[in-house]
């Protein structure tokens, strides 16, 4: 009988599991209505990043532009997000030179032109 019942637990281990780790799996979220779930994957998907370096250089030299001042450089262009990052890339350590700080805002793909007439780049990062 403990057999059996030892058996029957390992079988059910390794039944548990059988489509792979267990904990690696994605879990789905619900499904919005067609018609709502459309309208967020296109306005989303239609959604481009650009960026300018903050001002700061290395050893606390040169001057911040706070976001929301650099933001008035895109005009009417319409912003959906707007914050400071960093590239992540690696720099030489001199001071003076930039830290890779940037702002990075979220635009409509379609204002890319205009905000790259105004001095910005496409985001690469994250």
């Amino acid at each position: 009988m403990f057999k059996i019942l030892v058996n029957l637990s390992f079988a059910f281990i390794l039944g548990a599991c059988a489509q792979g780790n267990c904990r690696s799996q994605k879990k789905v979220a619900p499904a919005l209505p067609a018609t709502e779930a459309t309208e967020v994957e296109s306005s989303a998907s239609n959604r481009i990043k650009i960026h300018k370096p903050d001002g700061t250089l290395q050893c606390g030299q040169g001057k911040l532009i706070p976001v929301e001042e650099m933001q008035k450089q895109l005009g009417k262009i319409k912003v959906y997000s707007a914050k400071n990052q960093n590239d992540g890339m690696m720099r030489i350590q001199v001071c003076g030179s930039p830290t890779g700080n940037s702002n990075v805002y979220e635009i409509d793909r379609k204002d890319l032109e205009e905000a790259l007439k105004a001095g910005f780049q496409e985001w690469m990062g994250e």
